[in-house]
């Protein structure tokens, strides 16, 4: 059985770099990431992980050409 490749953790993961790059489309599209900040319409749960999964797909670059 082939081992899952190692979690990085830290600031310059890819993990962490996709939450910031979702933390910059949050704030240019107006989505609150949490519920209890002010006039911002809180993002829901589909748009939260489909625009993470699509954040961290740029940053391993395994995102396809067509989706853009």
């Amino acid at each position: 059985m082939a081992e899952d490749a190692p979690t990085h953790v830290g600031e310059d993961s890819p993990a962490h770099v996709a939450y910031k790059l979702l933390q910059t489309i949050a704030s240019n599209e107006n989505k609150s990431l949490h519920s209890a900040v002010g006039a911002s319409a809180t993002a829901d749960r589909k748009w939260l992980v489909d625009t993470y999964a699509e954040c961290l797909e740029v940053v391993l670059n395994t995102r396809s050409r067509l989706n853009k």
